[in-house]
């Protein structure tokens, strides 16, 4: 598969998540152009079966190779848990990266503090967690906490309302003794603030997007493909449910300031 240097750079997730992660993204690399396609036809993704996910993942992730990107960006921790092995071993040579919640800094900056990973039911229910918590188990105590629903407080527009504010006082309760809190799903940086003010200031607030954007950023460069081009790149926003308020909304969460 030839690929051009001052091709894009796909970023892919099953809703609005990843845009944070393409915030990540460029910031820093600039010059890059960036292809963000969100699978919100099919959202949310950690309430499915995990064969459902693999096909749509791998489908949508093939649809952007076709399309010409040079990389791929799976900014889904449930998608990047139940595929992203899969996708590289059917591509080895095409740079995949996926997401990981940042479980390591968070228990290496708090050692012998507690730890919790807010995740969607899929993401928790799967092995790459589990296994990825099991690492780190001796440095810190770490809990897992399944959010069905919070996803959608974003992804429908409602991160900004009482009703969530309500949903996370019940949801976060009986964790206020943590010491700091992973966000494991892309959509929740957006609610960053909200489960900051709750949890209080002296817990510490985690998330995977700054991570990814390194990895692939040293992926690119591996494989020869940063971009030729001295100016500023361009985003391009698709959705597999292009309603126009949901359009609007995909520039304004990549536009927000937080």
């Amino acid at each position: 598969m030839v690929r051009e240097k001052n091709a894009p750079i796909a970023v892919f997730d099953s809703g609005m998540g990843g845009i944070s992660v393409l915030r990540e993204l460029v910031k820093l690399m600039p010059r890059e152009d960036f292809l963000y396609f969100g699978d919100s036809k099919n959202a949310p993704y950690g309430t499915r079966e995990l064969p459902e996910i693999q096909e749509l993942t791998i489908r949508n992730i093939q649809h952007l190779m076709n399309r010409g990107c040079k990389a791929v960006a799976v900014a889904c921790n449930t998608a990047t848990s139940a595929a992203v092995r899969k996708l590289r071993e059917m591509y080895p040579n095409f740079p995949i990266v996926g997401i990981e919640p940042a479980v390591k800094p968070a228990c290496m900056e708090n050692p012998g503090g507690k730890v919790l990973v807010m995740a969607t039911p899929m993401t928790v229910r799967l092995g790459k967690l589990h296994l990825l918590c099991e690492r780190f188990r001796h440095v810190a105590e770490i809990e897992t906490l399944s959010c069905p629903g919070l996803m959608e407080f974003v992804e429908e527009g409602r991160d900004q309302t009482p009703e969530l504010m309500h949903f996370l006082e019940e949801l976060l309760a009986p964790y206020r003794d943590v010491d700091a809190v992973v966000l494991g799903c892309t959509h929740y940086p957006f609610v960053r603030k909200q489960v900051q003010e709750l949890m209080g200031d002296s817990v510490k607030i985690y998330d995977g997007a700054a991570g990814t954007a390194r990895e692939l950023l040293r992926r690119i460069r591996l494989e020869d493909l940063e971009t030729e081009s001295k100016e500023l790149g361009s985003v391009i926003f698709e959705n597999s449910d292009p309603t126009e308020e949901r359009m609007e909304r995909m520039k304004n969460l990549f536009r927000r300031e937080e």
